[in-house]
């Protein structure tokens, strides 16, 4: 697909019809994501003018009327065919049960290729989720910033090599080609546009409606949980488990030599090959996995917390996870730490 869209983008409310009503057309395909297309009616279907006319009007559309199938058990009756890509002034590509599946690179259906040409060059073009690999597989990505979602990133940028995949954040916006990560994260785009074309009063008001954050922090790194390799498979596994079980003290490169019974170059190079890692870079990972951990399933301060982790002082852990997980530990333990419900809830101090 020949993409002439403006790489500076422009406001896709310029693109609003006389009656000043922007229109949104949703492109589903068989085994969509109930979930993506509730989100774009939603939000859409919330923003109001101060009037309390409605600012948005939004279809779904698919290469084929009628009966669509989603990943669930019910079916979704689609009234509209890609005629209602002639005249979007936004396109919304949600993810489908397809894109979870090995991709190829280029590859659409060619109902799905012969809508897409369908779009005017001024037309906004958002994917959510996996979505992005139909952006991509039709070109509009390339040369452009992207995310996707994190367990999906590793074959895209195998794929895609010409996008510019960032993996951490939750939406992007590059000249009116929008895309976002996992499913939750086409709130964050919807409310993107909806301040893009309406402003922050219009999106806000959205949000309260909806009851959802108008603008989260951080990316997806916040969400990410890695697993920590079982330390007896290697040569270096031994340091590492006596790494993990003395997080909370200094750790020097020459101790964890030692435990491995290696020179400091030797104990190096071979962390290197088995963990993809300096010491140093793994050990900081590990310190903010426990101090994740920490802030989810405790209430210890952030002072004691950044102690058990090996972080010294808050400010130092204040610093790693700022940079780690794209959010302060607060704004972290604020979206993770539940409720403290039942006798299994662990202690601490205010």
């Amino acid at each position: 697909m020949r993409d002439d869209r403006d790489v500076n983008g422009g406001s896709a409310a310029e693109a609003r019809r006389a009656d000043g009503v922007h229109r949104v057309a949703v492109l589903v395909r068989p085994g969509l994501l109930p979930m993506e297309l509730g989100i774009v009616h939603r939000l859409f279907g919330q923003a109001r003018s101060a009037a309390g006319e409605p600012l948005y009007d939004v279809v779904t559309c698919t290469p084929e009327p009628g009966e669509v199938a989603t990943d669930t058990d019910f079916t979704v009756n689609v009234a509209h065919g890609p005629e209602a890509l002639d005249t979007a002034d936004t396109v919304v590509v949600p993810a489908a049960h397809e894109d979870y599946g090995p991709q190829t690179r280029g590859l659409l259906e060619p109902g799905v290729a012969a809508a897409l040409a369908r779009i005017r060059p001024s037309t906004r073009i958002a994917s959510i989720c996996t979505g992005s690999f139909v952006l991509a597989a039709a070109g509009l990505l390339a040369g452009r910033r992207a995310t996707t979602h994190w367990k999906s990133c590793e074959e895209f940028r195998e794929l895609y090599p010409e996008v510019d995949l960032d993996p951490d954040v939750l939406y992007t916006d590059d000249g009116g080609v929008l895309t976002s990560a996992g499913v939750a994260s086409g709130i964050d785009l919807c409310l993107h546009m909806i301040r893009s074309d309406f402003g922050a009063a219009v999106a806000n008001a959205v949000a309260r409606t909806t009851v959802v954050p108008p603008h989260r922090e951080g990316g997806q790194a916040q969400y990410v949980r890695r697993p920590v390799p079982a330390p007896e498979v290697s040569s270096t596994g031994r340091a590492r488990a006596f790494a993990l079980a003395h997080l909370d003290r200094p750790l020097t490169l020459d101790e964890l030599a030692r435990e491995a019974h290696m020179s400091v170059r030797t104990f190096s190079r071979r962390f290197r090959e088995e963990t993809g890692l300096t010491p140093v870079q793994w050990l900081s990972r590990q310190r903010v996995d426990r101090a994740r951990e920490l802030l989810e399933e405790t209430d210890l301060p952030v002072d004691r917390i950044a102690h058990e982790a090996g972080f010294g002082t808050g400010t130092s852990m204040r610093q790693h996870f700022q940079v780690t997980v794209g959010v302060s530990p607060q704004a972290y333990r604020g979206t993770f730490r539940g409720p403290r419900t039942g006798a299994g809830a662990r202690a601490g101090g205010g």
